[in-house]
């Protein structure tokens, strides 16, 4: 079980780490061209994986369009309203925002799943509610802070909410790589419109360091997290593996501190202490593991 943790846990640093990548990728790239490019490069890397593991496969139409909506909700939505966000706001608030994931997956689970949410469940709501508040009123000191940055980045949350919750769905009828392949193939098919008409930004790929950059953010944000993450809830349980979430808005924080220079506040302290524990309260296993 502590394999399983671990992947767990190094799928979110690799999520919270890209948020900084994505910040300097989109500073420099269109969005759609970053994100074309990406799944590009992740198709090409998963394609041979795929077949070499799992073979020759053609799923089923339902399955099929359960990969279309994870496509259109966690690679096109999540990604582009993260990426524009993030043009707008800090790296830092953005990871914070992005701790309100488990909080609207409850949330999505209750109203689409029909799953009952307990008291501690609304509890964790509010704290999700309250830290969003907290780093509202910390952009109102700091500079670079930006309240349709931080909604963008929000609307990507439901995004990755959505994408969590049609995963949960279809769970095993694919295998791993070649689900991952699917939603990438799809990914690439929904954005060629976007990107395809500035494919001439490419030259500026000519530069190494943003070569790199857009190579590292596409194998570890499409392919290496993906696999890590999915690896390790098949064998740990879904409450327990929500928990290392935390992981995600840490990281993107040290990250952002670290390699961005941007300064947090007290109130972007106190903003994280409540979306912790917000995190913490949605996702902390009800009964012990057997």
């Amino acid at each position: 079980m502590l394999g399983a943790y671990a992947q767990l846990a190094g799928s979110m640093v690799l999520t919270g780490a890209n948020v900084v990548v994505a910040k300097s990728l989109a500073g420099a790239l269109p969005i759609p061209l970053i994100l074309g490019l990406r799944c590009l490069v992740a198709c090409a890397v998963l394609l041979p994986l795929a077949l070499w593991r799992d073979g020759r496969r053609w799923p089923g139409r339902g399955v099929l369009l359960n990969l279309f909506l994870q496509a259109a909700a966690g690679t096109v939505l999540y990604n582009v309203a993260l990426l524009a966000g993030l043009r707008l706001t800090t790296a830092l608030e953005g990871g914070l925002v992005l701790a309100t994931l488990p909080a609207v997956i409850a949330l999505g689970s209750a109203l689409w799943l029909g799953e009952r949410i307990a008291p501690r469940g609304w509890a964790a709501v509010a704290l999700a509610a309250g830290g969003m508040g907290a780093i509202v009123l910390a952009r109102g000191g700091a500079a670079g802070g930006s309240a349709l940055g931080n909604g963008l980045v929000l609307l990507g949350v439901c995004g990755e909410a959505a994408y969590v919750l049609l995963a949960k769905r279809a769970s095993g009828a694919l295998p791993l790589l070649s689900a991952s392949l699917g939603m990438q193939a799809f990914s690439a098919l929904l954005l060629l419109p976007a990107w395809l008409p500035q494919a001439g930004a490419a030259a500026r790929l000519a530069d190494p360091w943003l070569l790199g950059l857009l190579l590292f953010h596409a194998v570890t944000a499409s392919v290496l997290s993906l696999l890590l993450w999915y690896g390790g809830l098949r064998r740990a349980p879904a409450g327990t593996a929500g928990v290392f979430t935390a992981f995600l808005p840490a990281t993107a924080a040290a990250a952002a501190i670290l390699f961005l220079g941007e300064t947090p506040t007290a109130t972007h302290a106190l903003g994280f202490v409540l979306l912790l524990a917000s995190m913490l309260l949605a996702t902390w296993p009800t009964r012990r593991d057997p």
